[in-house]
């Protein structure tokens, strides 16, 4: 007989599985596993318990994609794995499930428009990085340094007295000793 079997996953911080459990529950899953990872952590034992109980024939079903793949290629790689060894796929909030035809093609359109849209990010984000190297004509990146010129030049007026200490002079102007020594240099009364 063909199972319905269902896979939740939260990542640490996010409330609580119930939401998911009782979508799958409703969907017909008589197995669910579940699952709490820890940022973009890639070892999923409960994922890999449920792949290795799968049979051909089954439908595995998740709530969303995003329980399912950390990314489109990641999602797609797991898909096809179910593919190639028989068994169905279907994501609930999306409405698609591989195990007809039109399923099938209907998922790997879904996965060419969102590759597609990736492409054209990746290279809109080239373009609008070499319109800002052509912009910036010379000029760094990164960011504002913490003192402008005309500040540079009084606290080295400062410092030049040996009596004036650094961690007045850092205090005053809301810098760290550090970034003073970064912009000046080492000061000696002879400057």
């Amino acid at each position: 007989m063909n199972r319905r079997v269902g896979y939740a996953r939260i990542s640490m911080g996010e409330h609580h599985l119930d939401l998911q459990r009782d979508a799958l529950q409703q969907a017909g899953c008589s197995l669910i596993y579940e699952e709490v990872t820890i940022g973009k952590n890639t070892v999923r034992p409960e994922l890999e318990r449920c792949f290795k109980a799968l049979r051909p024939g089954d439908t595995f079903v998740v709530w969303r994609f995003d329980r399912l793949g950390r990314s489109l290629h990641d999602l797609v790689q797991l898909v096809s794995e179910l593919e190639r060894r028989g068994v169905h796929f279907e994501s609930l909030v999306e409405k698609i499930e591989t195990g007809s035809a039109s399923g099938r093609l209907q998922f790997h359109v879904f996965a060419a428009l969102a590759e597609f849209e990736r492409g054209l990010i990746r290279e809109r984000t080239q373009a609008g990085l070499a319109a800002a190297r052509a912009r910036a004509r010379g000029r760094r990146g990164g960011r504002k340094p913490k003192l402008d010129a005309q500040q540079v030049q009084e606290i080295k007026a400062l410092l030049r007295d040996p009596d004036v200490k650094v961690a007045e002079v850092a205090r005053r102007y809301g810098v760290s000793r550090t970034t003073l020594y970064k912009h000046v240099g080492v000061i000696t009364p002879f400057q």
